[in-house]
């Protein structure tokens, strides 16, 4: 491997923008968004040209996925064909099934040891958008299956697209009259060589975005003013003091309704054992662009994947770091790309 720090970007590393790049710099994988044009909300699927092998983290105290549990270490089963984020809540789940059959009519999956009969796998992850416009409006199989058409390697679409379509962050005091604001989807990829770690995020958040490099709150629960914020984590020392009014301390952190989605691919060859440390040491880089992280009710996920194209004599703890960093910088860019619906500003509409 080629000396040298990391950096972003598809060519000159040290020379690209931190925040450049995308998912999609991992040769062998293809991102496609489909958006519900009847109200906020939508799709993403990420397909691999060839099975890669995965694992999660499942902090969050309700995820709302489907064969996740497959990803852990004690499964025997290495490796997966797709992934699908969606909008929807977790009725909108069954949209997995899109993705199952657009690979199954293509042969990919499992030989199943029956004539004719691949069997794809692909986990389903899902955000709950259901608050904007008519929650009845769910991502279903057509909608992934657009999505799946839609899939190339090309730079992923950031901002309010697919499942970032209805992202939303700073929600926990809409209770006490106190609004949020719009969340969405962020890429990048970093690299060192010939070595990549990228990053996708949905970002839906509880807390507040911040900007953990100088400590500033980028989005977030917004003050009485509308355009100041909060400090979701402050306000939540202060409601410590049980001596203030109940009413005063209303928080909005029900299960399903907050949650943030992160997926890092690499193209160093690790097994499932070694991909769960390194989706472990991913959520702390959440950690530094979400405050407060894991609330009570959200559902955050951690999902990571390799390609196995190459073997370099890279640390796990070094991958680790990286994969950190690229899912604090994916999360910083899903609010900074995303643009604004009406009660729900974005960081651009605050600047």
């Amino acid at each position: 491997m080629a000396a040298g720090p990391f950096g972003a970007g598809r060519s000159s590393a040290a020379q690209a923008p931190l925040e450049s790049g995308s998912l999609t710099d991992v040769p062998g994988i293809r991102v496609g968004h489909a958006t519900d044009p009847r109200r906020p909300t939508g799709c993403t699927v990420i397909l691999f040209d060839e099975a890669v092998t995965a694992a999660a983290d499942y902090d969050g105290s309700a995820p709302g996925e489907t064969l996740g549990v497959m990803l852990q270490p004690v499964s025997p089963l290495e490796r997966i064909h797709g992934i699908l984020l969606t909008g929807g809540g977790p009725m909108a789940l069954d949209a997995v099934g899109g993705v199952v059959r657009y690979l199954e009519a293509r042969k990919v999956g499992y030989d199943w040891g029956v004539p004719n009969v691949r069997i794809p796998i692909v986990v389903g992850a899902v955000v709950d958008d259901l608050a904007l416009g008519d929650g009845r409006i769910r991502p279903d199989a057509a909608l992934a299956l657009r999505a799946c058409e839609a899939a190339s390697a090309g730079p992923v679409g950031e901002g309010c697209v697919g499942v970032g379509a209805g992202a939303t962050v700073g929600k926990m005091f809409r209770s006490r009259g106190l609004g949020g604001m719009k969340g969405g989807v962020g890429s990048v990829a970093l690299r060192s060589g010939d070595v990549i770690v990228a990053a996708l995020s949905v970002v839906n958040a509880a807390g507040d975005i911040v900007d953990w490099r100088n400590g500033r709150i980028v989005a977030g629960a917004r003050a009485k003013d509308g355009t100041s914020f909060l400090n979701s984590a402050a306000q939540l020392r202060r409601d410590l003091d049980t001596s203030a009014p109940r009413a005063d301390r209303r928080l909005d952190d029900h299960p399903f309704r907050a949650t943030t989605l992160t997926i890092i691919a690499t193209n160093v060859r690790l097994d499932k054992t070694s991909l769960s440390k390194l989706a472990m040491m991913t959520n702390t880089g959440a950690a530094r662009a979400i405050n407060p992280y894991h609330t009570n009710g959200d559902g955050d996920q951690v999902l990571t994947v390799s390609t196995n194209r190459i073997t370099p004599s890279v640390s796990l703890t070094a991958l680790g770091a990286v994969a950190a960093e690229a899912a604090a910088l994916a999360i910083l860019r899903g609010v900074e790309q995303a643009t604004g619906l009406e009660g729900w500003p974005a960081v651009r509409d605050l600047r």
